[in-house]
């Protein structure tokens, strides 16, 4: 099968060969004829196997062939950086068949609200947004929804675990209730059904390889304490020869450290966190994109929110506590048919969490030696987070253990 054979729109199919699009990805080939033919769908697929173009295209083919001069499509993504990238690849695919777009996010400054204003007040053809944002152009009145005919929800898990359930039932208030709806989710939890039964008319469904990483990612544990942990991100950096690096920690507070730890180390890297400003944050994503930038460190909130091909080396300075967040995190490499190494550093509190994501991908993953020079480090004892329940000099919290605080001396 090929591009050809859903006979697009001339123009559309026109984008689609100019970006190098030939044959369709599993999803694609079957979410594909599903949407042209006007059903609803649940389709279950994990970032990184062509899921954004399998919704893209059959929508942009439909506004294409009715010329639409008004809001068609409503996106509803859940991070700023997923709805710029799909804004990104309406405009490649799009590229020749004036279909408009605006992506529709919080966090930027007043001329950035204005700017995302005019264009919905302009009838952009297709808005992708996050839901707090959208709703705050909702309540204004500057957006009307009369004339929506398709809804897709992208990462409707993720959107789930952010807290937007209540903001997408608002929202899908405002659309019409003929409509085609399109639910898209890396897994498929009781929840996203639960959403699914009450937003879709008797949708198709699509499940892709869930839960299963890349076959091209060479996946490696390390078993090492946290002290061990800094020297041995330093060494594979320095001497691993890889040219493009995702470093996943479990807490912001982890990120800066490991950021200041490897700038002293002469490392070109840059920290990707939720205390930086909109733009900043825009300017890493770009060169790393752009291979200026070797090294970026970041929470969960990158694994899926970037989509970048040719990143070599993904590493998880801390085990994720949910087992498909481990998927998501390797998946950012090994994407588009290539190559990529994902390595884990366990320690042994770690050993639980190891295990069930074992479970999940149903194989073991390769365990390497340490190298010899990082076996004499002296263990390190890790510092809990602030609520913990310990202090810093690692003695017991009181409050948290319900003693009570002396009395006061009496007054005089």
């Amino acid at each position: 099968m090929t591009f050809q054979d859903f006979n697009f729109n001339e123009q559309l199919l026109e984008g689609v060969l100019s970006m190098g699009y030939t044959t369709p990805t599993p999803i694609q080939a079957m979410a594909i004829p599903a949407i042209l033919n006007g059903d609803d769908l649940i389709a279950c697929a994990q970032t990184g196997t062509g899921k954004t173009a399998s919704y893209l295209l059959p929508v942009l083919n439909y506004i294409c062939n009715t010329h639409k001069h008004h809001t068609t499509a409503l996106i509803l993504a859940p991070t700023r950086e997923l709805a710029q990238q799909i804004d990104q690849q309406v405009e490649g695919l799009a590229y020749f068949t004036g279909v408009s777009s605006q992506a529709v996010f919080g966090g930027g400054d007043g001329m950035a609200y204005e700017q995302q204003r005019r264009g919905i007040q302009n009838n952009v053809n297709i808005i992708i947004a996050t839901p707090g944002r959208l709703i705050a152009h909702l309540t204004s009145g500057v957006l009307k929804f009369n004339d929506i005919t398709h809804l897709v929800l992208d990462e409707a898990d993720r959107m789930l675990d952010m807290g937007f359930s209540d903001d997408i039932m608002r929202i899908i208030g405002y659309l019409p209730k003929k409509r085609q709806t399109l639910l898209f989710s890396a897994t498929m939890p009781g929840r996203i059904r639960t959403l699914a039964n009450a937003i879709l008319t008797d949708p198709q469904q699509i499940n892709i390889a869930i839960s299963q990483p890349a076959a091209g990612i060479d996946q490696q544990i390390y078993r090492l304490h946290d002290g061990q942990k800094t020297p041995l991100l330093k060494k594979l950096l320095k001497d691993g020869g890889y040219l493009s690096s995702i470093i996943f920690a479990s807490r912001k507070e982890i990120v800066k450290s490991l950021y200041k730890e490897l700038k002293s180390a002469h490392i070109s890297v840059a920290a990707f966190h939720s205390d930086l400003q909109q733009g900043e944050r825009e300017e890493i994503l770009l060169k790393f994109k752009n291979k200026q930038l070797p090294v970026i460190i970041g929470t969960d909130a990158l694994s899926r929110g970037i989509d970048v091909e040719g990143i070599d080396l993904v590493v998880n300075y801390d085990v994720p506590g949910d087992p498909e967040d481990y998927v998501h995190r390797i998946g950012r490499t090994a994407r588009a048919a290539t190559t990529g190494t994902a390595i884990t550093f366990v320690n042994d509190r770690d050993l639980k969490r190891l295990k069930s994501i074992e479970q999940l991908i149903e194989k073991p993953i390769t365990e390497k030696e340490l190298p010899e020079d990082l076996k004499s480090i002296e263990h390190v004892k890790e510092e809990r987070p602030a609520g913990s329940g310990q202090r810093r000099d690692g003695k017991r919290n009181p409050k948290r253990f319900g003693k009570k605080k002396p009395p006061r001396p009496a007054a005089g």
